[in-house]
């Protein structure tokens, strides 16, 4: 992913995660929207996925994303936690987490929706 990154303008400072999500740090420049990199992260390596079969059965995204920015003070500690999703998501699930940035936040959702 971070090779898509680099092919399409854009920089993944650290990609990780486990078995039903991952979390990107990445590095927009101004021109590029966030939703345009996503797409191009989700799409690009979902077709090498298939395409290399990389996974015993067709693989796909979830439709849905989210999307927090983060000021450059913190970039250490979001590296850091991307790295370790493994021991973090031992004690709380991504759901759990997921939402409560959401209610931290107070990010609008719809219960129904907001993970698929």
């Amino acid at each position: 992913m971070a090779g898509i990154a680099h092919n399409q303008g854009f920089q993944a400072i650290v990609i990780g995660g486990i078995e039903d999500h991952i979390h990107a740090l990445l590095l927009l420049p101004p021109t590029l929207p966030l939703a345009k990199a996503v797409q191009f992260l989700k799409g690009s390596s979902s077709k090498w996925i298939n395409d290399t079969q990389a996974m015993p059965s067709h693989f796909a995204w979830q439709e849905g994303y989210g999307a927090f920015s983060v000021s450059a003070s913190q970039t250490s500690d979001v590296v850091r936690y991307i790295r370790d999703q493994r021991s973090h998501h031992a004690k709380k699930t991504f759901a759990d987490e997921f939402l409560a940035l959401l209610n931290k936040y107070e990010v609008s959702y719809d219960p129904n929706h907001v993970l698929g």
